[in-house]
C-alpha cells in the first residue's frame, strides 16, 4: 500500500494534515501527529498554504463546452483567451480539436484549485476529457474526512493555487 502524507501550512484548526492512502484520505489531523503516525512510511509533501477540499466550477459544462481555448501555438492567431460566440463558430470545430480544447480547459481550471464541477457535459470529446482527468462532476466537493475521495487542493492567503490533488494524484503544482 502506498501512503503519502500531505501537509499544509499551520490553518487555524488542529487539523493542517492528511494522510492519503490510494485514493482515499486515510487521516486528518495535525501535522505533528500524523508525522509520528505515518512518517517513517510515507512520501511528505510540505506547502505553504491553506489545505481545503477545493474549488467547484459550476459552470464547468459552459466553460469546456461553449468556448475553444487556444493551443499556444495558436496564441499569434487566437489570443491567450477562450474563444467564443460568433468565432468560435467560425473556427469550424472538429471532434479532435474539442477534445484538445477541453483538456487545455480542465488544466486551467486545475490551476485554479478546482477538484468538481457541474455537467452535463453533451460533447463526447469534452466528457472523454473530463472523465480522464480525474475532475469529478458532482456538486459540490466533499470535505476532508477519513475515507473521503482525495481530492484537494491548497491556497496561498492570497486565494493563490499551490496545487491540486484529485484521487491522491498530484495533478498540478505551481512552480
Amino acid at each position: 500500500m502506498r501512503t503519502d502524507a500531505g501537509t499544509a501550512g499551520r490553518a487555524d484548526t488542529d487539523a493542517d494534515a492528511l494522510v492519503v492512502s490510494g485514493d482515499r484520505v486515510a487521516a486528518v489531523g495535525p501535522y505533528e501527529d500524523l508525522s509520528a503516525a505515518y512518517g517513517d512510511r510515507a512520501r511528505v509533501r510540505t506547502w505553504d498554504g491553506v489545505l481545503t477540499p477545493g474549488r467547484h466550477e459550476p459552470d464547468g459544462a459552459a466553460f469546456l463546452e461553449a468556448a475553444y481555448h487556444p493551443d499556444p501555438r495558436e496564441a499569434d492567431e487566437l489570443g491567450t483567451a477562450p474563444v467564443t460566440g460568433e468565432a468560435l463558430t467560425a473556427l469550424g470545430m472538429t471532434d479532435t480539436r474539442w477534445g484538445a480544447s477541453a483538456r487545455r480547459g480542465v488544466q486551467r481550471l486545475l490551476t485554479t484549485g478546482t477538484t468538481s464541477l457541474s455537467g452535463p457535459f453533451t460533447h463526447p470529446a469534452v466528457r472523454t476529457a473530463v472523465a480522464r482527468s480525474g475532475l469529478r462532476d458532482r456538486p459540490l466537493p466533499q470535505p476532508l474526512a477519513v475515507g473521503s475521495p482525495a481530492d484537494f487542493a491548497v491556497f496561498t492567503e492570497d486565494g493563490t493555487c499551490l496545487a491540486t490533488v484529485l484521487g491522491g494524484r498530484l495533478v498540478y503544482r505551481r512552480r
